[in-house]
């Protein structure tokens, strides 16, 4: 089954209407956003396999906490984060944390827009590998064993241009450079709204 092109403008509206108050993040938007950066990975094919596995799965779990009774619990980040640890739910052996599962997300935001932004200063006809393990290397990697590092440094060989990856990925080229820096915009802002949270509940170290 052939997927849909990714939307960088459905990407930069949903982080857009995720921002809560001055400092706070709705998490419905915020996994929006995330299914269309999913496509982008599932585009590339394997060689972001190491992170569209993960993302896919996460998402579900997020989706899955905002349905139940409590849903309300988890209607933003802080909430989320902030009933779980007045609830004592995050050292609970058979519950799965939101906060620890958006942490996945979170990683894997850091990487995508680290990528796009070098992404966006090359030339049409500049290879996409170098910028892509430099981004990788500068974030992702870290949370990585050894064996997945490698194997994302050997997909990342086979990276075409600057534009054979957006004509294979978006619906037109033009547009999506056009509209790059806007997204890359609000999707920092939202990164930075959640990493200050996590800084904040002291969560970051979350196994």
């Amino acid at each position: 089954m052939s997927v849909e092109k990714f939307d960088l403008q459905k990407v930069h509206d949903k982080f857009t209407e995720s921002l809560s108050g001055a400092d706070d993040v709705y998490v419905d938007q915020y996994l929006e956003a995330f299914k269309e950066l999913y496509k982008f990975f599932q585009l590339m094919g394997t060689v972001f396999g190491f992170v569209s596995s993960d993302v896919k799965e996460k998402v579900e779990i997020l989706e899955k906490l905002r349905g139940k009774e409590n849903a309300d619990s988890f209607l933003t980040i802080r909430t989320m984060m902030e009933y779980e640890q007045e609830s004592n739910l995050l050292n609970k052996k058979d519950y799965v944390s939101g906060s620890r599962t958006l942490l996945r997300l979170h990683r894997g935001l850091d990487f995508i827009q680290e990528f796009l932004k070098r992404l966006g200063e090359l030339e049409a006809d500049a290879k996409t590998n170098g910028v892509c393990q430099t981004a990788y290397n500068d974030t992702l990697a870290q949370f990585h064993p050894w064996l997945i590092r490698k194997g994302a440094t050997v997909a990342m060989y086979a990276m075409p241009t600057r534009d054979q990856l957006l004509e294979k990925v978006c619906l037109d080229v033009t547009v999506a450079m056009k509209l790059l820096p806007e997204m890359l915009a609000v999707t920092r802002n939202v990164y930075d709204r959640t990493q200050e949270l996590y800084t904040k509940y002291d969560l970051h170290g979350l196994p």
